[in-house]
């Protein structure tokens, strides 16, 4: 089962109106017959000053949600509610496929100890299982494990999971750019060069953490597990083949590396006979055709995802598979 962190996507929002006093309302899915857009536990939170984020839906439903928020806001008690996509349509009008019923949880935020839990737990990256009761008074509740939270009754219960580590070898403005489209995937991202003057370009967002280092020493001081990627960007053999082959020694999931299909094939040379040189991926990334940082980021970014859900990347108007990986990190018992 993939964990996934639901919550953790509207949480940046619901902290930020929380320092400034304002409230917030929170619109959890919990309930579904049918299919849909997105997984249960997906959030939408409504502030006091009208500006929300997240979604329950395609677009179907957050309408009504956003009326129901309102009267939270003003002073209504947290209830479930049951939402149909398309319910207001005319007889004649086409019904949208994710037509089933939703089942919604509209409540308060959850004021502190439970709020700051949830704020240390994303910021200090630890697991954390939060659960909300489904009956009257809706409570929540928080605990580094499912086994220790507490609560009778009914409930839907998140895990949010540690955030994957995505290692990029070489401090370059692919670097740059692949780090700042990883922020919203949820990824904790290390990048490792030995080049002092790369690693102080200044380019990296806030939120990746930049090491001096030769990246085969730092793989192998703290180790990859198997939701970690690797990513070779540097361009240099001296940088990358050691890098290359300390990744491919450790646990990671997912090991690519940048070059043209030349390139690649003279890296396979000087690596052959390292054990697991078949888990190399190379040239990184999908077959999108860009040229700029951005689209290349894309590119890597894209095939990373894929990998990670078992899929291959094709158009997905060529595949049959269910768009969406049904694996999810929400449990719920029934309404």
């Amino acid at each position: 089962m993939r964990r996934g962190t639901v919550l953790g996507e509207v949480w940046p929002f619901v902290d930020a109106h929380h320092r400034c006093g304002r409230p917030v309302a929170l619109a959890r899915l919990v309930g579904r017959d049918g299919p849909g857009s997105r997984p249960l536990g997906a959030t939408m939170a409504v502030a006091a000053d009208g500006t929300w984020r997240g979604s329950l839906s395609g677009g179907c439903v957050e309408g009504g949600i956003l009326d129901a928020a309102r009267r939270v806001l003003d002073g209504a008690g947290p209830h479930l509610m049951s939402l149909t996509p398309g319910e207001h349509l005319l007889p004649w009008e086409e019904t949208p496929a994710c037509a089933g019923e939703l089942r919604v949880l509209m409540t308060p935020a959850p004021a502190d100890p439970v709020h700051s839990a949830i704020t240390a737990a994303l910021a200090d990256d630890r697991p954390l299982a939060v659960r909300v009761g489904l009956e009257p008074p809706y409570a929540w509740s928080v605990a580094p494990g499912t086994r220790q939270l507490h609560g009778g009754g009914p409930g839907f219960t998140e895990v949010l999971p540690r955030r994957r580590r995505l290692v990029l070898v070489g401090a370059t403005d692919l670097a740059a750019a692949v780090a700042v489209m990883a922020e919203p995937l949820h990824r904790s991202v290390v990048v490792l060069d030995p080049r002092p003057r790369h690693i102080t370009s200044g380019a990296f967002p806030k939120s990746a953490t930049i090491v001096r280092a030769w990246p085969d020493e730092w793989i192998g001081r703290h180790g990859l597990r198997t939701r970690d990627a690797v990513v070779i960007l540097s361009h240099d053999p001296r940088i990358d083949d050691p890098a290359i082959r300390a990744a491919l020694a450790a646990d990671a999931g997912h090991i690519a590396v940048l070059g043209s299909r030349a390139t690649h094939a003279r890296r396979l040379r000087r690596l052959a006979g390292t054990p697991g040189i078949d888990r190399l991926s190379g040239p990184a990334g999908l077959d999108l055709g860009g040229v700029s940082p951005a689209e290349t980021a894309l590119s890597v970014l894209a095939e990373l995802v894929a990998v990670e859900n078992g899929r291959g990347g094709n158009r997905l108007r060529d595949g049959a598979l269910p768009i969406h990986a049904t694996s999810s990190g929400t449990k719920a018992t029934s309404v």
